[in-house]
């Protein structure tokens, strides 16, 4: 039979933390929202923000811009509304690159969270790279849900702010607490997906949606997306079931997230999934008929 810890106190377990560590946490998200700023472009909407075309705003353009500028010659002639999402979706990228080989070098090659190894429960391991890690997370999901509420809806609907406020509430309490971090790392692993849906929006705004680049991207982001999103997600229930013992110990509130948090991911992973699926199939049948 499961037993479930009583949440007497939700926020109890999680022990002392010196100021060292706090002041690391601290530079981590905001290395993670300097970054964003830098890579992203800061854009002057005093004006409507449903009119970005009509009016002439001042563009600070950073780094993202100007490669863009070099790589893609129709950069200039978007509109205003799209450059700032060409340019969000950079950092995105960035981000997503990132967080995907650091996760996957501390989930299979570091000794860190090898469950072989001998140390603490695997449930309380951390290192310094996982905490700069997941503190940059932090301040690039800060920035980006400041920049989505700022421009709503133009860069995603409640879905995105949703998934964003709920990775920020569990990355948050995974740094603070030191417990879950090799869950919250499988989660984080997920972003890999990130690059290829950005570069099907980059592909079609550039008018290659006909293109066999876009096709063999549609290709690689149905498998990804299979593979880091669903597959992936059914290893991380079957992995905390057989370690539910250890679950058990983390701190309250840390406990009931797992619970609820990782099972609202999915849900949203599943429909997005099935999106894509219907997407590809749309893609590919177009290819045969020009063919």
């Amino acid at each position: 039979m499961i037993e479930f810890p009583l949440p007497h106190n939700l926020l109890s377990d999680i022990g002392y933390v010196s100021p060292i560590k706090v002041y690391h946490w601290l530079a981590s998200v905001f290395s993670g929202i300097l970054v964003c700023i830098i890579v992203s472009v800061l854009v002057n909407v005093s004006a409507t923000k449903l009119h970005l075309d009509a009016y002439s705003i001042r563009e600070y353009m950073q780094l993202t811009g100007r490669i863009s500028l070099l790589c893609f010659k129709g950069y200039g002639k978007l509109s205003t509304a799209q450059k700032v999402e060409w340019n969000n979706r950079g950092f995105s990228t960035f981000h997503a690159l990132l967080v995907a080989f650091v996760s996957l070098y501390l989930l299979l090659l570091s000794d860190t969270f090898d469950e072989n190894s001998d140390g603490d429960l695997l449930v309380r391991r951390t290192s310094a790279l996982s905490d700069t890690l997941l503190g940059f997370s932090i301040g690039y999901f800060v920035s980006d849900l400041a920049m989505i509420l700022w421009l709503f809806p133009a860069l995603g609907g409640l879905e995105y702010v949703l998934h964003h406020g709920l990775s920020m509430f569990s990355i948050f309490f995974s740094l603070i607490s030191g417990q879950v971090q090799f869950y919250i790392l499988m989660v984080l692993f997920s972003e890999s997906t990130t690059p290829f849906v950005n570069l099907r929006w980059y592909l079609d705004v550039a008018g290659q949606k006909n293109s066999s680049l876009y096709i063999f991207n549609g290709v690689a982001l149905f498998l990804g997306w299979l593979v880091a999103r669903i597959l992936l997600f059914i290893y991380f229930f079957v992995h905390m079931f057989i370690h539910f013992d250890q679950v058990k110990k983390v701190f309250p509130l840390g406990f009931y997230s797992l619970l609820v948090v990782p099972p609202v991911l999915a849900v949203m992973n599943v429909y997005w999934f099935w999106k894509i699926a219907k997407g590809f199939i749309k893609t590919i049948t177009k290819a045969r008929h020009r063919e």
